[in-house]
């Protein structure tokens, strides 16, 4: 039998596509943020009082010799704190633990957050619950010699996070004994947030900090509120593969703080995809300590709780936006706004299903207007009601602030402008509107986030492990 010899043009096309796959991302032991990164890192900031943050290098992955990969993120007083985690079935060791503590303490007391990048500490049996508790303890010993380090018999008073290859046990000794060094560089600056912010970095191409200050109805103080973020891929609800940690000097109750996070994450982290995958280590974590002073806010109905919760659902959107640009080999920052569904969750579901379809990520890396993939992906959301195709419209919207492109309208295909299509599919950021029942007048809204799928998304996973 005989093979049939691939045509020429086609072995042309495909050396060209081999040979133009150039890494543009920086993986541990390279460093180099890309050009047009730049503009997302700060260059300042303005951080929470009685916080401070600081790193050290483990070396906890083979390759990584320069770069820290140890971040520790303090308080100088005992706080309050919330977290959400993964859904994942097959939860990472320091998810189990932190959760546990969590629990145990009622989210009070709280004195650090503790994060290793290079090795998740995932499936890894009853020694990597083990090895996340021995890293919780070593850095609670750091605070034992603080006035208000102090055991309070309720247990480890560390949030554990852990970021990297999965399967593979931690190389406890080494971090263990580089915790102590991490606390003792703790600082309160601009530099001390950004060295902290790298060091939670894996294929992440720039670190992810963000800060700012805000105000509350019963107060004259101002209060400021920061954060750190990583994650670049296997990025899908819920919540990603990312690690979040939020802090703010506003005296916030664990209670009122836990409701804070879990309504915010769900309009923010839980609303960005970059490949469809949610990972087994996914951990937000938000510290108050209330350093600000003011009146605390312990009842959710309380107008300073409906103020700060305004806040902190804008801040971790922002946060959450930053994973998305940073998206493993994208080269598009798309919006997805679904209107006129009957309820949020309907709007939710068909976005979420448009952001995570390879054929509309492909196509938007090609730069093809191919609507008819979006409206596809819209059809087979699953459990959605809203969705009625006669009365169903798509178009893009340029990010110049010219008009939209209509592509369809009330289920009628419009004669597309193909060159008008692609000079706005040039451009780094889009955004792809579908209204879905129009006249039946449903009024609920869902904004999704995420990227494109290119050569390099596939580069940078087929070896990630080495």
């Amino acid at each position: 039998m005989s093979l049939t010899r691939p045509h020429p043009r086609f072995l042309a096309r495909t050396n060209r596509i081999f040979s133009s796959q150039v890494r543009y991302y920086a993986a541990p032991g390279e460093g180099t943020i890309p050009a047009a990164k730049k503009k997302y890192v700060p260059t300042n900031g303005t951080y929470p009082l009685g916080f401070k943050t600081g790193s050290a290098h483990v070396g906890v992955k083979a390759s990584n010799t320069r770069f820290d990969d140890l971040a520790l993120i303090a308080s100088d007083t005992p706080c309050a704190a919330a977290a959400v985690f993964t859904t994942n079935k097959f939860q990472a060791a320091p998810v189990t633990v932190s959760r546990a503590m969590l629990k145990s303490r009622k989210g009070t007391g709280v004195r650090a957050v503790v994060i290793n990048s290079g090795c998740a500490n995932a499936v890894t049996g009853k020694g990597g619950i083990e090895d996340a508790i021995l890293m919780g303890e070593e850095t609670d010993r750091c605070f034992i010699e603080d006035s208000n380090g102090e055991d309070d018999g309720q247990g480890s008073r560390s949030v554990v996070m852990s970021t990297g290859v999965i399967g593979q046990r931690l190389p406890i000794t080494k971090i263990t004994s580089k915790i102590p060094k991490a606390y003792y560089s703790l600082g309160d600056t601009h530099d001390h947030w950004l060295r902290t912010a790298r060091a939670i970095c894996t294929t992440d191409t720039f670190p992810k900090l963000l800060s700012r200050s805000f105000s509350l109805p019963s107060s004259q103080e101002e209060y400021h509120i920061a954060g750190i973020t990583k994650g670049a891929g296997m990025i899908h609800p819920n919540m990603a593969t990312l690690l979040g940690v939020i802090c703010t000097d506003a005296p916030v109750a664990a209670g009122p703080l836990q409701t804070a996070l879990t309504s915010a994450i769900s309009r923010s982290f839980n609303s960005i995809s970059i490949d469809g995958d949610t990972s087994t280590n996914d951990t937000v974590a938000l510290l108050a300590n209330g350093a600000a002073g003011g009146q605390p806010i312990t009842q959710p109905s309380s107008p300073d709780f409906a103020a700060f919760q305004k806040v902190l659902t804008a801040f971790a959107i922002d946060l959450a936006k930053l994973v998305v640009r940073d998206g493993e080999g994208a080269t598009k920052f798309v919006t997805i706004r679904v209107t006129n569904a009957a309820t949020y969750p309907d709007a939710h579901r068909v976005a979420s299903t448009i952001a995570r379809s390879p054929l509309v990520k492909t196509a938007l890396y090609g730069k093809d207007a191919n609507w008819g993939r979006i409206l596809c992906a819209t059809g087979y959301a699953e459990g959605v009601d809203s969705v009625i195709p006669e009365e169903t419209s798509v178009s893009f919207v340029p990010t110049d602030g010219s008009d939209e492109l209509k592509l369809l309208v009330r289920g009628e295909p419009e004669q597309v402008d193909e060159a008008r299509a692609a000079k706005i599919l040039e451009a780094e950021d889009l955004e792809i509107n579908v209204s879905l029942s129009e006249k039946r007048g449903y009024t609920e809204e869902a904004v999704f986030w995420t990227c494109d799928f290119s050569h390099e998304y596939v580069t940078i996973n087929g070896d990630y492990r080495t």
